[in-house]
């Protein structure tokens, strides 16, 4: 049969979006398998898999790229015992699949009401696609790149006051390091934050 290289360890996130979806989660680890496709969505026999921890710095982008490169050294190692019939087929267990849709942009929209964690997550998971985004000001703002910031700013605030772009979670602060306004290029979150006519701003009105 047809041979797959999937971007999970399944049956954790069979679909379209497996690497996005487990960063958005806040999975610790994730990996690749080598399954044989049959009718469903993923759902085939796997015979080798490889697993990896997730970094907290690893992006969408940037960590399928990294198992885009082990999955092929994978397949390259095992694709003749597959051939061959000298290796195992293991069937999925179907009562632990999670399903990955795919991403979806009214979903990328980053909530000033969760905790650090979860925020930061979601900007790597949307990135580089569709990009997570805030309406502020009539505007939207697309957020490529955040941290945490060791200052206190109020939940569900966006703060430029101190030069940075600072934004006020449920359990603390978290700085945008890269932005991108509507319809212009990407810039520094220092950068855009000298450019806006305000100090502070409470999201449930700007948005």
């Amino acid at each position: 049969g047809f041979v797959n290289l999937h971007f999970s360890l399944l049956p954790r996130w069979r679909g379209a979006a497996p690497v996005a979806r487990a960063i958005l989660a806040g999975d610790e680890h994730t990996g690749v398998s080598l399954m044989q496709l049959d009718s469903g969505l993923d759902t085939g026999p796997v015979f080798a898999t490889w697993r990896t921890e997730i970094a907290r710095s690893e992006t969408t982008g940037t960590l399928t790229a990294r198992l885009a490169g082990v999955g092929a050294a994978l397949l390259a190692s095992q694709l003749q015992d597959y051939v061959d019939g000298s290796i195992q087929l293991m069937d999925q267990v179907d009562e632990y699949a999670t399903i990955a849709g795919k991403l979806e942009t009214p979903e990328a929209r980053l909530d000033h009401r969760v905790d650090r964690d979860t925020a930061l997550s979601h900007v790597r998971a949307f990135n580089p696609s569709p990009g997570a985004w805030m309406d502020v000001e009539g505007e939207r703002i697309k957020v490529w790149k955040a941290t945490r910031a060791p200052v206190q700013v109020p939940a569900g605030s966006l703060d430029v006051s101190s030069g940075a772009a600072l934004l006020g979670l449920s359990d603390g602060t978290i700085e945008l390091l890269e932005v991108q306004p509507g319809g212009k290029r990407r810039m520094r979150g220092a950068e855009w934050a000298r450019g806006v006519t305000w100090e502070s701003i409470p999201l449930d009105k700007a948005d």
